[in-house]
């Protein structure tokens, strides 16, 4: 069914796009496309395809990304709980990817939620080096940390912050930064017809004076000669081609560098900009009569190595005297070392730096980056949650699981896909089994899941009581 347009945006988008209008009216009239992207952090792209459920269509802009057909529900299958992909409109696919993440890299989402664009920057860094995802938004954030738990992320640290608040404690710290601002979502009306009644041309100039703070603070954030991407999912000019040249014009350390153009993305129009530069044609506009994804925007930007900002370096813990822990961190070290070699002798090994070890009450975490000081700001997750520490044991965290293979613990329980006890278990019902007492990983066709504990005759379900399937 074709969503009815605000008049204002049609008549605009009538006067932008002239011989091409009739062909952008056209494409409301067209079905939204479905993508989702395979978490290579899981599972090999090649492997992933030839288990596969459900019929795969590449996207050429992002080679883990595929379109899936209607009536498709790949989120209530079982490798959907595994993390083995992450549900993603296709042309979303594009900002992270032009970003670039290398493994070892300081990494930062600045407007991170639900979880998309971190998860690809997450598996294109292999686990290596510090992702800072932050959302300013309480419950988004939390959807943002189940996201990245569920995909098997351990070095994200979640943050609950204001552009502003994060620029203090960040100066100059990032080597690259994604800015998926928050925008009108004009490029979404098709995907989702809810954007069309929350659409106001005041909202569009609302979010533009939003944009200009966001990328204000991200600037003083970025390492000389790092790299910053904006995004938009929205047409409006205000929002993306001035947008970008009043950043650019404030900024004049950062200068626009080439996006790697596919033949179905369109440049961005100068003519479109107050402010005059005719480079704005190596930004990338997504349309959905030009491709088959949804509207979007992309600009890449190189802050020069010459122009560095007089600013303080990011604030670091005091070095103390690591041979004298804390009681309460000594004693849920011992916890922790007594679990991980009973139940995951071959992953323990990654776990060696005392100072990684992070003790919040009874929450115990392994931090990514155990040298930044971050009292006083919003943390959601401080790194990989590790469990609860109880009186002499730790009940394992849900987010350890799901970064463990088959191969790294002790005590297995493994389901196929189509097996009706991996649903079972889905739903938070304990599991009729035998097998040696304890802490066990369960794994659909090999990839973890959750955790379950054995005891007579039995399988106890640890699968948190938020996520179960109803």
């Amino acid at each position: 069914m074709t969503p009815q347009l605000p008049s204002a945006f049609t008549l605009r988008m009538q006067s932008l796009l002239q011989h091409d209008f009739e062909a952008f009216l056209a494409s409301y009239e067209e079905d939204a496309y479905h993508g989702l992207r395979v978490n290579t952090l899981k599972v090999d792209l090649q492997q992933f395809r030839q288990i596969s459920p459900f019929p795969l269509d590449p996207i050429l802009w992002c080679p883990p990304g595929f379109r899936y057909p209607d009536g498709v529900r790949p989120g209530k299958h079982p490798y959907h709980a595994c993390g083995l992909y992450y549900l993603q409109e296709p042309s979303a696919m594009s900002a992270a990817e032009a970003l670039g993440a290398q493994s070892g890299e300081r990494i930062l989402d600045l407007c991170a939620a639900p979880g998309g664009k971190s998860t690809q920057l997450a598996a294109a860094m292999r686990g290596e080096g510090l992702l800072v995802a932050n959302e300013i938004h309480p419950q988004r954030a939390r959807i943002l940390a189940e996201n990245l738990e569920r995909c098997g992320v351990r070095n994200a640290i979640v943050t609950n912050e204001t552009p502003e608040r994060l620029q203090e404690r960040f100066p100059l710290f990032f080597d690259r930064i994604l800015v998926d601002a928050p925008c009108s979502g004009e490029g979404m009306f098709r995907k989702l017809p809810e954007a069309i009644t929350d659409w106001s041309e005041e909202k569009v100039l609302e979010c533009h004076h939003m944009q200009m703070d966001i990328l204000d603070a991200a600037a003083r954030m970025l390492k000389p000669g790092g790299t910053l991407v904006y995004s938009t999912c929205t047409f409006a000019p205000l929002e993306n081609e001035q947008s970008i040249t009043s950043f650019l014009a404030r900024h004049p350390e950062f200068s626009l560098i080439p996006l790697p153009h596919h033949e179905c993305f369109a440049p961005g129009h100068p003519e479109w900009a107050e402010l005059s530069m005719p480079n704005l044609q190596m930004t990338a506009r997504l349309w959905p009569h030009k491709l088959e994804g949804e509207g979007h925007f992309v600009a890449k930007c190189k802050k020069s190595e010459e122009l560095a900002d007089e600013l303080p370096k990011p604030k670091r813990k005091e070095k103390r005297n690591t041979k004298a822990l804390p009681a309460g961190k000594k004693e849920a070290l011992a916890v922790w070392r007594c679990f991980a070699d009973e139940v995951m002798p071959q992953a323990a090994k990654q776990y060696t730096d005392d100072a990684a070890f992070l003790l919040f009450g009874e929450q115990l975490y392994y931090s990514p980056a155990p040298e930044l000081d971050l009292d006083g700001i919003k943390v959601l997750r401080a790194g990989l949650h590790l469990g609860t520490v109880k009186k002499n044991r730790l009940e394992p965290g849900h987010a350890l699981a799901l970064t463990l293979s088959a191969e790294e613990v002790a005590r297995l329980a493994t389901y196929q896909a189509d097996d009706p006890e991996i649903i079972r278990y889905l739903r938070g019902e304990a599991l009729l089994r035998e097998g040696p007492p304890g802490w066990t990983l369960v794994t659909v066709d090999g990839y973890s899941v959750g955790w379950g504990k054995q005891a007579d005759g039995q399988l106890k379900n640890h699968y948190p009581k938020g996520l179960r399937w109803l």
